[in-house]
């Protein structure tokens, strides 16, 4: 039996797979698809469990824009060597940037 939340991935990536105003040369659609996805799944891990995750607090501490330079150091270093072409290191690389430009760009 499919999840509520699996049931609207999968109606998503069909919507994405079949639109046709776009012409990716890159997969970009289903890439940021995907991304947020894999997002929308750290707001349910154990990390979310707390009232504030680790991330926020880090942030709230001063010590976020280290905190993520270095996490996309370590992602973007560790891909291709643990688990081969791990897609979640590159998740990760990805989320990271998301979180750095949010404080330097979008507050």
């Amino acid at each position: 039996m499919m999840t509520t939340n699996e049931y609207m991935r999968k109606l998503q990536k069909e919507r994405i797979r079949t639109h046709e105003s776009k012409n990716y040369k890159f997969s970009e659609n289903e890439i940021l698809f995907d991304v947020q996805s894999y997002i929308d799944d750290t707001y349910f891990s154990h990390y979310a469990k707390e009232p504030k995750q680790a991330t926020e607090l880090i942030i709230e501490n001063g010590l976020g824009d280290g905190f993520c330079i270095g996490n996309i150091l370590k992602y973007a270093q560790r891909y291709g060597k643990k688990d081969g072409h791990n897609k979640a290191d590159l998740m990760k690389v990805i989320h990271y940037a998301i979180i750095q430009l949010s404080q330097d760009h979008y507050k």
